[in-house]
């Protein structure tokens, strides 16, 4: 077998590329030799955007596209499209209070995706994730180019938050710690196996109850401590990044690239359901299911099933009802 070329040339688009994490996003993905040609879109500000990230000394060529009718050519020969398109949440909103917006938004995105690059794979950062993926899932099946290994919803922030989190209070280094991070991306339905977590590490039930609460609630820490000014963003577009450089390195045939994210799955009886997956050239080569875990963490699994279905059923029904 020959080897395989270290450096990729991977055709990447951000979609909402202006945006609190369309930007920090973009300048991770023009700092990366994974990249060799990034295309930006947004309905604002992208000409600006793609003119500073071209200035940077690293080789991925860089290109804004504006408005509706340039998206199918930002679309065109792309590997990999990711999303953070939408609106951030305000205090006091939840993930689902963003569902009208986003969902539009998602929905007509994707559609232009299943149109212009209809085998590239799919990140789905756009809120709420427990619903965009099924959205996304639904519009490429109307465009009859469905495959479920390409449909990806970035769950990363939530294992980066719960590996930073634990080695805090361990005092490890965070880059040795890894926490899988389970079922979806809003509220209780965030479930972090501490018990699998690598390295080993054991608490207290009253600790582990607070750590996996701010595990869960991290989002809304960010939104209050931003005060109206929005949500997570530059953690968000490291986790975001952090994806898609693992995706892209799968893809590039590197070997036991694993990484959690809200996918299509048969692990439980939620339709989707995020777990460690293995990537691959094609996308999810193996979902890795959730393993072995503590009481504590199958009583919020059963708990967390009923909001997740209802997510999804929501996602699901949107499309649907689409003119």
């Amino acid at each position: 077998m020959q080897e395989l070329p270290l450096v990729n040339n991977a055709k990447v688009a951000v979609l909402g590329a202006s945006g609190g994490i369309g930007q920090p996003l973009s300048l991770l993905l023009k700092n990366s030799p994974l990249v060799s040609r990034l295309t930006l879109y947004d309905i604002a500000h992208t000409p600006g955007v793609a003119a500073d990230l071209s200035h940077i000394e690293t080789r991925a060529s860089v290109k804004g596209y504006l408005g509706p009718e340039q998206l199918p050519d930002c679309l065109k020969g792309c590997d990999l499209v990711v999303i953070p398109a939408g609106v951030p949440r305000k205090p006091g909103m939840t993930r689902d209070d963003l569902f009208n917006t986003n969902a539009t938004i998602v929905a007509n995105l994707t559609a232009a995706c299943a149109q212009n690059c209809p085998e590239a794979m799919i990140c789905v950062i756009a809120n709420p994730v427990n619903s965009t993926i099924p959205i996304t899932s639904e519009v490429f099946k109307k465009h009859g180019v469905y495959n479920p290994n390409k449909i990806f919803g970035v769950t990363t922030l939530d294992v980066v938050r719960a590996n930073a989190f634990v080695a805090e209070l361990k005092g490890l280094d965070p880059a040795r710690v890894n926490v899988p991070v389970i079922g979806g991306h809003a509220g209780k339905t965030i479930i972090p196996l501490i018990s699998q977590c690598t390295p080993k590490v054991e608490f207290p039930q009253d600790q582990l109850t607070t750590l996996t609460g701010r595990i869960q609630e991290a989002g809304t820490e960010v939104v209050k401590a931003k005060a109206g000014a929005g949500s997570a963003t530059l953690s968000m577009a490291y986790a975001g990044a952090r994806f898609v450089f693992s995706l892209l390195d799968a893809i590039n045939g590197k070997e036991g690239v694993v990484e959690c994210s809200f996918v299509k799955s048969q692990e439980t009886d939620c339709s989707y359901f995020s777990t460690p997956l293995l990537l691959g050239k094609k996308g999810v080569e193996k979902n890795l299911g959730i393993g072995k875990i503590s009481s504590f963490e199958e009583k919020m699994i059963a708990e967390a099933i009923p909001e997740l279905k209802a997510s999804i059923k929501k996602g699901e029904d949107f499309v649907k009802n689409m003119k």
